[in-house]
């Protein structure tokens, strides 16, 4: 199945879900689920693998054991591509990559690299010019003063914060939407978040740490 987009069901599928989050939604709008939101996704991670890497897919069902919302069902299908992540919802489109969450040994090569001048100066170049290329570049979560051991004042403190750092652009729903233009933003946007992969991959690398 080639990819062709995401039909207005598929939006019409998760404004449901967003206002009955129940078991009995689901069910009866199961078939339109696997039909209109979820194949479409698989066919776009079909195409993009070979440029991209690997792909996977998250469940849609939420986590609730350790959270107040006990809503059972993701409002967005998303999944990972290499370092990139895509996702759809009924806010349109979204795609990206980075690094969401550094684990302590990633963090302390992170902002060791953000503090030297020739890493850390590269990494001001890199943000800039992915901004220009029209992505947004942020820190899922970051720190409200500098990290112990560097200065408040230092020329890199917006950097030094970030716990994760991602470059990504989202999209409001249109008629692109229904059509392979849409594969078309994403691998734009992948292919904008080069520059800051490589720089990641050179000087934060994987974790060698278990997650908790």
């Amino acid at each position: 199945m080639a990819f062709k987009g995401w039909p207005d069901s598929a939006l019409a599928f998760y404004e449901g879900l967003e206002a009955d989050n129940s078991k009995a939604y689901w069910l009866d709008h199961k078939e339109v689920y696997e039909r209109d939101v979820k194949a479409p996704m698989d066919a776009l991670l079909a195409e993009l693998t070979a440029e991209f890497g690997e792909t996977k897919l998250f469940r849609p069902y939420r986590d609730t054991r350790f959270s107040r919302d006990k809503s059972p069902y993701k409002t967005t299908i998303a999944a990972t591509i290499g370092a990139g992540y895509v996702r759809f919802s009924a806010d349109g489109l979204f795609a990206g990559g980075g690094m969401y969450h550094m684990l302590s040994d990633q963090l302390a090569r992170f902002r060791k690299a953000v503090d030297a001048d020739k890493s850390g100066k590269k990494l001001e170049q890199v943000v800039a010019t992915v901004t220009k290329s029209g992505l947004d570049v942020h820190a899922p979560e970051e720190l409200k003063t500098a990290p112990k051991g560097y200065p408040k004042d230092h020329p890199r403190i917006d950097l030094l914060r970030m716990k994760g750092i991602v470059a990504a652009r989202s999209w409001q729903p249109g008629a692109w939407l229904q059509s392979a233009g849409a594969k078309k933003r994403v691998v734009e946007a992948l292919r904008a978040t080069k520059p800051l992969l490589t720089w990641l991959e050179v000087n934060v690398g994987p974790s060698t740490e278990s997650e908790s």
